[in-house]
């Protein structure tokens, strides 16, 4: 069933959920589930226990060989084997702070933890979950690209839209925001919109623009 369109001048976020249909577990699509507190959460300390890191050498000025340097890095979170880079910068340690923040959005999409709206989940929310989503509950849900809390509320964003099936009118009330915020937010970081629309496709409804 397709989100219910608001009438003109009306703020999304009162929308009645009633209005659209959470599925059930078993009709949500099959993505990778851990228990919470989801990973892009962390502190970073915590993250960086289960990261091993590698060096990449890359040319110096001038591409001169013998200038070449090991300031490539690339970060993998070990219990998913799953992977980010940055080798654009010439210094290691900048090229460092960039893969662990690309990590992070890495994982926000990659990995999924529970969601107040799966009320059939045994998972209650992890604290450091619930801290963040009391923090942004009613903001206008915008934050920066390097902001490095961005990644975690794209994952609990991501982790509600799994189980609303895509529909950001039975999510937005949850953050007590329009589905406009939702959206907008999601869109920012196209691996995230790629797999809210994939989420809506497996639901039988059509792509948010």
């Amino acid at each position: 069933m397709p989100d219910r369109k608001p009438a003109s001048g009306t703020n999304r976020s009162t929308v009645d959920p009633a209005a659209a249909v959470l599925p059930s577990a078993d009709q949500r699509l099959a993505l990778t589930t851990i228990a919470p507190p989801h990973p892009a959460v962390w502190q970073l300390d915590e993250l960086l226990a289960k990261c091993e890191f590698r060096t990449q050498a890359r040319g110096g000025p001038g591409g001169q060989h013998r200038n070449r340097t090991a300031s490539g890095v690339f970060v993998t979170f070990r219990p998913m084997e799953i992977t980010a880079e940055a080798t654009e910068q010439r210094n290691q340690h900048r090229n460092r702070e960039i893969a662990i923040r690309r990590l992070r959005y890495v994982l926000a999409v990659s990995l999924r933890t529970t969601s107040p709206l799966a009320i059939e989940s045994g998972d209650p929310l992890s604290a450091a979950e619930h801290e963040l989503r009391d923090r942004y509950r009613g903001t206008p849900l915008k934050l920066a690209d390097d902001n490095r809390l961005k990644p975690a509320v794209t994952a609990l964003l991501l982790n509600d839209m799994h189980v609303a099936g895509g529909q950001p009118s039975l999510v937005a009330p949850l953050w007590r925001v329009s589905t406009s915020r939702v959206a907008n937010l999601l869109r920012t970081h196209p691996p995230a919109w790629t797999l809210v629309n994939r989420i809506r496709a497996h639901h039988g409804r059509g792509p948010l623009r």
